[in-house]
């Protein structure tokens, strides 16, 4: 199974010292992220690293640990998915293209986000982080 993890469920295992980020850690395979991502983190940067509370050395240190953990997915490859990945999304939240497209790409791909509006589409299975917390509990 590929495992699409979407930017706000990155970004909290950023921010706060949680369940969500020793998932992360601890998860013997890779996620998939769409490389839109880095533009969304300068975006985000200082309230990221505000939000976190660390000093910018440790938070650096976190995202480059973090990032080890994700398979980096090039927009080029995710280009012939993007129009059917907007499709699935527009009427629910066309921002999240990107993350479907994703999970189109690669065979048996789950997406991982707290979005509950995505469960309303029925073509890339969504699990949110409770479900995460017990495929964990099976799998870890």
């Amino acid at each position: 199974m590929n495992i699409v993890i979407d930017s706000n469920v990155f970004f909290s295992a950023l921010i706060k010292d949680s369940f969500t980020r020793k998932m992360i850690l601890l998860y013997t395979g890779t996620f998939l992220f769409p490389s839109f991502i880095f533009e969304e983190m300068q975006k985000h940067k200082q309230e990221l690293l505000e939000k976190s509370g660390m000093e910018s050395k440790h938070f650096e240190l976190l995202l480059t640990i973090l990032l080890q953990k994700v398979h980096i997915v090039p927009t080029d490859v995710l280009h012939p998915f993007a129009k059917q990945a907007y499709e699935i999304v527009k009427d629910i939240d066309p921002d999240d293209t990107l993350f479907i497209a994703c999970a189109l790409v690669y065979p048996e791909s789950v997406l991982w986000s707290d979005d509950k509006r995505l469960k309303q589409q029925t073509v890339v299975p969504i699990i949110n982080t409770t479900e995460m917390y017990h495929f964990f509990s099976g799998g870890v």
